[in-house]
């Protein structure tokens, strides 16, 4: 059994340096304009050199996502932009159309390409094709069972195969939806994405109006466009043993701290699975940390089924125990004290934890004091305050507290 990479998402140079503190493999990243992703969750090519360099100083890896459908419009744009990626030193580019393939193996010849989810690769003989086009990793189609990837990994064994193995699921075939388009022209397939497959419906039917059909999901099918979670957290034998090179973490438009979170507890799941083998057990404290950050309860998704089905509920919503207080700042060695960069609302005397890569330790908040030693009752967002801390915590490191 192989130790695979742990790719984590990060969709600026904050979360790209929370993936560093708690344990990523490698990260990837969205580039303007060309990344299937909002400009919140994309870099400028000043803050992806500074990421590369940090990140490279740690030996992880950064893949940068251009993996648009392009068009006409869109390859002045990329023809400027490919090559700057590559002087930035980025690992890979993260690709889905044809044109773009082959204007990256014009312009830049050697940078390794790895072929998006949103190309739907779901065979041997597709990963062939693209092997022979100059991708080097193939990011599977989620609609693949364990058992399909294994059967690939066999055939290809040339090949890194990458699968998602934690994060939201869209509805739609490998991602290619034309709901959001459709309802409010902004399209998914060019990177802004509303999300109506997570709003509520009412079905009709024409001649009764005033009687909605209620959606529900019999043993087949699902009939609802909104997916519970991803997470596999609980069957990383079953995915290692499909011969995966790469998993993968679907979330760069989601928090730091949510980046933190799922780092640290695949981290640690992975490298007990590592160390114990035959032996390894999923911890219930790695299942309930996953319940403490956003999510709409979980699914396994395709990974064990023979039909293309999904878990859907009317029931369900986005769920969440737990919000980020804020960051660690500073190390305050002489006074024993940490300076907190503040994201939410804090009163004295509530309950906060602080997540270490390999801990989480309790923070005495009854005394706040802001960055001139005036004591506070309460603190806001962006306000900067210490709380004492005996041991030396890192820059970076995330708080948060029970949501009330």
């Amino acid at each position: 059994m192989e130790k695979p990479e742990l790719l984590i998402p990060a969709g600026n140079l904050e979360k790209l340096r929370t993936a560093l503190l708690y344990g990523a493999d490698a990260v990837y990243v969205g580039i303007a304009g060309l990344s299937l992703r909002s400009p919140s969750a994309e870099m400028s090519l000043a803050d992806l050199a500074i990421g590369v360099s940090e990140a490279h100083a740690r030996k992880v890896k950064v893949y940068a996502a251009i993996n648009t459908f392009a068009r006409n419009a869109d390859l002045k744009q990329a023809r400027l932009l490919i090559p700057a990626l590559a002087d930035a030193g980025v690992d890979a580019l993260i690709v889905s159309d044809p044109g773009m393939i082959r204007l990256i193996r014009t312009l830049t010849p050697n940078l390794p390409l790895h072929l998006s989810t949103q190309a739907n690769t779901t065979n041997a003989e597709a990963v062939l094709f693209w092997r022979d086009h100059g991708v080097r990793r193939i990011i599977l189609a989620r609609e693949l069972n364990l058992n399909e990837v294994g059967e690939i990994a066999v055939a290809v064994p040339e090949m890194e195969l990458e699968i998602f193995v934690h994060g939201a699921m869209c509805m739609a075939y490998s991602g290619r939806c034309y709901l959001s388009a459709f309802r409010n022209r902004r399209s998914a397939n060019e990177g802004d994405c509303s999300q109506p497959c997570r709003w509520e419906y009412l079905l009709h039917e024409a001649t009764r109006p005033d009687d909605p059909l209620i959606l529900q999901e019999d043993e087949r099918y699902s009939y609802l466009l909104s997916s519970r979670d991803l997470c596999l957290i609980e069957y990383l034998p079953e995915v290692l043993a499909s011969g995966v090179a790469s998993l993968k973490i679907e979330g760069r438009m989601k928090s730091a701290y949510y980046v933190a979170v799922v780092t640290r507890t695949y981290r640690q799941a992975l490298d007990a699975l590592m160390q114990q083998k035959e032996k390894y057990k999923c911890r219930r404290e790695w299942i309930d940390e996953l319940t403490k950050i956003s999510n709409r309860g979980y699914t396994t998704g395709f990974a064990f089924s023979e039909e293309k089905i999904n878990e859907t509920s009317s029931e369900i919503k986005y769920i969440q125990t737990h919000e980020p207080v804020g960051t660690v700042l500073q190390y305050d060695s002489v006074n024993k004290r940490i300076l907190i960069g503040v994201r939410n609302h804090l009163t004295a005397g509530d309950e906060v934890e602080l997540l270490f890569p390999d801990d989480t330790i309790k923070i005495d908040t009854r005394t706040l004091v802001d960055a001139n030693g005036e004591p506070l009752k309460e603190a806001n967002n962006d306000n900067q305050i210490y709380l004492p801390l005996e041991r030396e915590a890192p820059i970076g490191a995330v708080l948060r507290q029970k949501v009330k």
